[in-house]
Parts: structure tokens; sequence; C-alpha cells
């Protein structure tokens, strides 16, 4: 029943997306991970959430300010309304903290859907971690609501071995406030990571962006629309995607700013690095402006690695794969910049650098 309601490669939207893997994660059977749960939580104090194929473990988490409850959110998102059941909320008053969240997501094989809400109230600052790991087809949606002076930071690392991972991220923020999400797609999974950000208060800012890194036949994708609908809103979208052998990773990037949202500063890089003539990197910046007061700006870039860096790093002894690994750990780096805590950053990193490993 699931899969007669996916949408497919012919719709302009989807015309990316691997649903061939999608399908074949869902119909995955069950199978033992070999992964200690464990150790997929970074070392940081704070609340934590175990789901394992999409059912919540009460037993190896601590939920602090998180609920646990069945719910069904509104969204029109195709991958996003399936999204349904037991999830968890956080919701945070005014000038309260929650730091150092983490939420872990780890599959066994066939479909798991989980949604999950963030409410935080005026000045309201929370961070979070969400990890991937396993295989079959995780589902989720997030919705996430930011009132004036509120502060979100998340990170998320997609690091599952195999299956397919699938994304929607759909937040409204209000005056004043501030989201940021970082992503990594490290893993061995096909995925798709999917945003719909409107800016509704007045000097808001919204930064969606990260890192996608495929190599063999794997294919990933990253779509994010961010609406700027109040003046002096701002926004980030930075991209970077590194395709090795035959794989294929895509970005698509889109800037709406609404008749009225005067003085919107809205910018995209989106960058693609090829290790192998074999890879495909698909970019597509988009901007749609109806206000005459704007600094927009997009830029798109698909490159191999400079040949005379590679050069001058082999002429001081460094071998060819450390080279190549050196070049392209820093190509990737400015993507994952932005992430605040340095243990989640370095988690990151060293995500990066496993994935280097095995691809050159």
């Amino acid at each position: 029943m699931t899969l007669l309601q996916l949408p497919t490669p012919k719709q302009e939207e989807w015309r990316w997306a691997d649903m061939a893997a999608l399908r074949t994660a869902a119909g995955s059977a069950p199978q033992p991970t070999g992964i200690d749960p464990a150790s997929l939580f970074l070392d940081l104090e704070g609340p934590r959430l175990l789901f394992v194929d999409g059912v919540f473990d009460p037993a190896r988490s601590t939920p602090g300010p998180l609920q646990i409850t069945r719910w069904t959110p509104e969204t029109t998102h195709p991958l996003g309304q399936l999204a349904q059941g037991e999830g968890w909320t956080l919701s945070l008053a005014a000038q309260q903290a929650a730091s150092c969240i983490q939420v872990v997501h780890l599959g066994s094989g066939g479909e798991s859907h989980v949604p999950a809400q963030i409410v935080l109230a005026e000045d309201a600052v929370a961070s979070m971690v969400e990890t991937f790991a396993g295989t079959g087809w995780a589902n989720r949606l997030l919705q996430v609501k930011l009132a004036r002076g509120a502060r979100l930071m998340r990170s998320v690392r997609l690091i599952q071995s195999a299956g397919f991972v699938s994304i929607r991220d759909e937040a409204e923020i209000g005056e004043a406030a501030s989201l940021v999400s970082v992503f990594l797609a490290a893993g061995g999974m096909a995925s798709r990571i999917d945003g719909g950000i409107t800016v509704i208060g007045k000097g808001a800012f919204a930064e969606m962006g990260g890192a996608l890194l495929t190599r063999e036949t794997q294919k990933q994708e990253a779509a994010v629309v961010v609406r700027h609908e109040a003046i002096e809103g701002s926004s980030r979208q930075l991209w970077r995607a590194v395709a090795a052998d035959r794989s294929t990773a895509s970005l698509a990037a889109r800037v709406e700013v609404a008749r009225g949202a005067q003085q919107t500063d809205g910018e995209q890089s989106l960058r693609g690095l090829l290790l192998a003539r074999t890879a495909t990197v698909n970019l597509k910046p988009e901007l749609e402006i109806f206000a005459d007061d704007v600094k927009c700006a997009h830029g798109a870039t698909v490159g191999e690695l400079d040949q005379r860096a590679m050069f001058y790093l082999q002429s001081r002894g460094v071998p060819e794969n450390r080279a190549k690994a050196l070049l392209t750990r820093a190509f990737v780096a400015d993507a994952l910049a932005r992430i605040g805590e340095d243990t989640v950053r370095e988690a990151f990193a060293a995500d990066a650098d496993a994935w280097l490993d095995t691809a050159l």
C-alpha cells in the first residue's frame, strides 16, 4: 500500500530520485545489523533517543525534554505524508535551552516511518544530532516552528551501509530566529534530503546545506526550497557533492522571494567534484524573485581535482591517493564548518575520512 503512493521520476521535482533503490530497500527482509546502538551515540552529555526499525526503544534512551507520542502531521509532501505514528517532539518554553540532543535511527530492513516536531518559543535555544545507520528504507519527517529569537542547530549523519534514507524538513522561522541544518551523506545507501523552509519573520536566518559523498553505482540527492516572506531575511544553501566510480550526486536548490520581502539576502553555493569521469554530478540552482530590493546570488560548478595541486603534493612526496584525500577533504570541509560543537564536527569529519578510505 505504501509503495502505491510513491512519486515517480517522471515528475520534474523527482527526476533524479532513485525510486528503484527505495522500493528495493522497502521490500528487503530484516536481518541482524551487527551494530551496537550505543556505538552510534557521540560522546556528548544530553538527551538520547534510539529508534530501531522506526520503533522507540525506551530501555536504551534518556529522553530528557523530548516527548514520545503518536501523531499524524499535516503535510502535502508525498513521502512526508507516510511518516505517521509514533514519533518524537521537542517543545521548549521561552528562553529555555536544550543542547546536545541525539536521535539515532537503526534499521535492519524493510520500511520505517517516524514523524518529529520541534517547537521553540521566544529566545529558546536547541542543538541536536541525528544519525541514520543500518539498512532498509528510513523515511522521516521533521516539522520545525521557531518563534521570535529562537535558535536551532541541527546536524544529520547518513551512514547507513545500504538501503534508502528519505528526509523531509519543513520549517517556519519567525522574527530574528535562526535555523542551521547541516547534512553529511557518507554511507552506502541511496538518499533524498528534501527541505521546505519558509522565512516568515523580519530578520530571520535559514541555512540548509552539507555534503553528499557517492561511490560505485550509488545515487544521492538533495532538493531544498527556501521561501522568503518577510523583510530583511537571509538564507544560505551551501552544498558539496563528491562522486566516484559510476555514482550520481544531485543538488537542487531554490530561493523564492515573495513580493514585499524587501532587503532579502539569499545565497546559494553548489559545487561538485568528480573523482572519475564515469561519475555524474547534477546541479540545479534557482532564484525566483518578486521583490526589487534584494541581494541574491547563486553559483554552481562541477570539476575534477586540481591537477596542479595534485602535482605540487606529489612532488613533495605525498602519495597519489593521499593527495586526492587531502584535496577532497578540503573540498568538503567548508560544508561542515557551520557545525557548532567540536565533538560533532570532528565526528562528521571522521565519517568523511572513512568514506575517502573506501572510495580512493
